[in-house]
């Protein structure tokens, strides 16, 4: 079978939290690990898109409505369905590793980062 889900390759999450959200591979394991023996990739994406900003609202409305919510998961290939479609990322893929998941404080990092 061809291996057609490698870093960059945009999919969308069809299970659990973030069902039907875009994200994007920031690594793929193929083969699996000993603690999880199933193909999987780290994914990143956007959970909450910015909201609608009128002329009328003030600068701190302004502020609250245009933040951008991410999420970074480790999603079984079960679980996604990839798109035709793939992104260049070289800053994503130095910041989060395997580690990264160990701790909540560590993803939390690699979000702001990401």
């Amino acid at each position: 079978m061809v291996k057609f889900i490698k870093a960059g390759k945009v999919v969308v999450v069809l299970q659990g939290r973030y069902a039907g959200k875009k994200a994007v591979v920031v690594r793929n394991h193929d083969e699996g690990t000993k603690d999880r023996p199933y193909g999987y990739a780290v994914v990143a994406g956007v959970e909450r898109s910015p909201l609608k900003v009128t002329r009328s609202m003030g600068k701190k409305k302004v502020a609250k409505r245009s933040k951008v919510k991410p999420f970074i998961k480790i999603v079984n290939y079960n679980h996604m369905m990839p798109t035709r479609y793939a992104l260049e990322l070289e800053q994503i893929k130095g910041t989060i590793s395997a580690d990264t998941f160990k701790e909540p404080t560590q993803r939390d990092e690699a979000k702001k980062v990401g």
